[in-house]
């Protein structure tokens, strides 16, 4: 009898279970690294520091030699093409920065502490990318900032379409960084597949420099060039970017062969949800070593 009031006292003093709450432990996370930001301020310089060194530099550079014909039979400076490019390779930047965490959290025992919580894993994942995200348009937003000395004028409305055209294509690199960095367990090996696939991505994104056009007897590799620019996702978040710039101009700057924005959106879009489905299985997946 006695036995049988103790087990009763420890049933009734036992303390409820608790239940799981996503979208406040992605939001904790997501916290979490913008705190870390802001106490490494020195990746702002990284981040946005080397587009703009780049941005001025290749401007000097090759503005005397780049000739390219736009909508309307004009012609565009290559200062005024390569912003768009610049300000999505400071996207890449914050996206690499951000998902090294990923890495690091692991070697520090943080992120086995928030694989056993009681939270689903695309909780992690969402809180992980929206931080980064996060950042990247706060670093973008000042990039943009500079658009000023080309003559652009920005309205709401189009501030705000930048604004949510940024947002989706922060969270696909950031969420393609994730995917990366969830299959490293070393920051050479994340830095050895940027070098040889992300910054790739981005220069066969129309960025730096546009597409060859197709042509009846142009070469193998030209051909092979304009068909994986045309293939990467990340060319119509570029095309997307510089219509929105130019929205409000009414001799706007475009290149001929852009694409409209329509499609870009839907591209876009389509691999935003793409990648952060596939970093979300992945992040259900062990894994024991580097990815090559």
């Amino acid at each position: 009898m006695t036995q049988l009031a103790v087990e009763d006292s420890r049933s009734t003093s036992a303390a409820p279970p608790i239940a799981p709450r996503p979208w406040l432990a992605a939001a904790s996370l997501g916290q979490r690294e913008w705190v870390r930001f802001i106490r490494q301020r020195n990746r702002v310089v990284g981040a946005i520091g080397q587009p703009i060194i780049f941005w001025l530099l290749f401007s000097a550079g090759l503005g005397p030699t780049f000739r390219l014909g736009v909508e309307g039979g004009a012609e565009m400076s290559y200062r005024e093409y390569f912003f768009p490019g610049s300000l999505i390779l400071i996207l890449l930047f914050t996206a690499i920065f951000a998902t090294i965490s990923v890495i690091e959290d692991r070697r520090e025992g943080f992120l086995q502490s928030v694989l056993v919580a009681p939270i689903p894993r695309w909780s992690m994942v969402l809180g992980k990318v929206a931080g980064g995200s996060l950042i990247a348009i706060v670093e973008g937003m000042l990039f943009l900032a500079l658009g000023m000395t080309l003559g652009i004028q920005f309205s709401v409305p189009m501030l705000l379409a930048i604004v949510l055209l940024l947002t989706v294509i922060s969270l696909a690199l950031t969420s393609l960084g994730f995917v990366i960095a969830w299959r490293m367990d070393s920051t050479q090996g994340f830095h050895a597949i940027m070098s040889v696939f992300l910054m790739p991505m981005w220069l066969l994104s129309g960025a730096f420099f546009p597409p060859p056009p197709f042509a009846p007897g142009m070469s193998w590799i030209s051909w092979a060039l304009s068909l994986t620019m045309q293939l990467n996702p990340l060319t119509y978040g570029v095309a997307a970017l510089r219509r929105l710039l130019y929205l409000n101009s009414a001799d706007a700057p475009l290149p001929a062969d852009t694409p409209q924005l329509a499609t870009c959106w839907m591209v876009t879009l389509v691999f935003a949800a793409v990648m952060f489905l596939v970093a979300c299985k992945i992040a259900g997946q062990r894994t024991t070593g580097d990815m090559l």
